[in-house]
């Protein structure tokens, strides 16, 4: 092929994407969950998609689609038609865990995608039981090295983002900590109020208003500032320094959309971050806006698939579920 005729099909399918995109949408958006209703990505999937769907002048359709963490419908999406009208919402999960975790995941998170834009970051807080006694980070690693192994923690399951946030910090802090999965964050929390664990590290919601009962001490935030629900609950990087472990939200399309496409797409997510009632009901979550480019989005992916990625093969997890 001459240089002559690659430049010509380049300009063609240029010319193309505009047009398309000059019609874009004509049609209802369907907007992939890979999980259960009810979760964070759920919850970010139907707060952006609503105020998208205004800008758009299309319904973005939520559709659920649970199975295999996250990785089943997070493939079938990257299968679709580049056309803009299926997308995803990428998570931690199905992004940065599940490449190294699952034997045969299905996707190639740099190649299979055209990322579209971040929504957000949720920081973790980390939760113990009151009998523990342990008031700040330090006293807790301290208490851990004194009894190594004897303190267990709980997950919402193998290989989530609450199991690695805790495995990050134990590596970090240098202790060992004995991990008791759970089938979800409702029965991980039932058995810390009943003390048959001692550590959490929960998504912010549920453990609001544990914490403001005293049902729970909350001894420090995961990201790298401190929450202003909590602002006096300091960061596990003030004892740490560089630890961070969020859950990430953001929008997908499969690799191959044009980008005018992506382009409108980004900037109707852009809108609606920057609306005042998403921000609000985004950090009655815990979950801050974190509006960018799709460039962004896409370096973002590659930093939090590399590090944990490492994580997961450091825990012994790669290609066990």
């Amino acid at each position: 092929m001459t240089v002559l005729s690659t430049l010509l099909i380049a300009f063609v399918a240029a010319a193309l994407g505009v047009a398309q995109a000059q019609d874009y949408p004509s049609r209802p958006i369907t907007l992939v969950v890979p999980y259960a209703a009810g979760g964070g990505n759920d919850v970010m999937a139907r707060i952006v998609g609503e105020k998208m769907s205004k800008t758009l002048g299309q319904q973005v359709v939520i559709d659920n689609r649970p199975g295999a963490g996250g990785a089943l419908a997070t493939r079938q999406v990257a299968k679709a038609a580049p056309d803009g009208y299926t997308l995803v919402i990428g998570g931690t999960g199905s992004l940065a865990v599940n490449p190294t975790l699952l034997p045969n995941v299905g996707y190639d998170v740099r190649k299979d995608f055209a990322p579209i834009g971040m929504i957000g970051s949720s920081d973790m807080i980390v939760l113990i039981h009151p009998a523990i006694q342990a008031k700040s980070v330090p006293e807790l690693i301290a208490l851990a090295k004194k009894d190594p192994g004897k303190l267990t923690y709980a997950s919402a399951g193998v290989g989530s983002g609450i199991h690695l946030g805790a495995e990050l910090f134990a590596h970090m802090a240098g202790v060992k900590l004995i991990h008791v999965p759970y089938k979800g964050t409702g029965p991980a929390l039932t058995d810390l109020l009943g003390g048959h664990v001692a550590i959490y590290f929960s998504s912010l919601p549920p453990a609001i208003g544990l914490i403001k009962d005293n049902k729970v001490r909350a001894l420090a935030v995961t990201g790298l500032k401190r929450t202003t629900i909590f602002p006096d609950v300091p960061t596990v990087a003030e004892t740490l320094p560089g630890y961070e472990s969020a859950l990430r939200y953001g929008i997908l399309a499969p690799a191959g959309t044009p980008r005018p496409i992506v382009d409108k797409l980004n900037a109707a997510l852009r809108q609606a971050l920057a609306d005042p009632d998403t921000i609000a009901r985004m950090a009655r979550d815990g979950t801050d806006a974190v509006p960018g480019s799709p460039e962004q989005y896409a370096a973002d992916i590659d930093r939090e698939e590399r590090k944990w990625s490492e994580v997961v093969k450091r825990a012994g997890l790669a290609g066990s579920q």
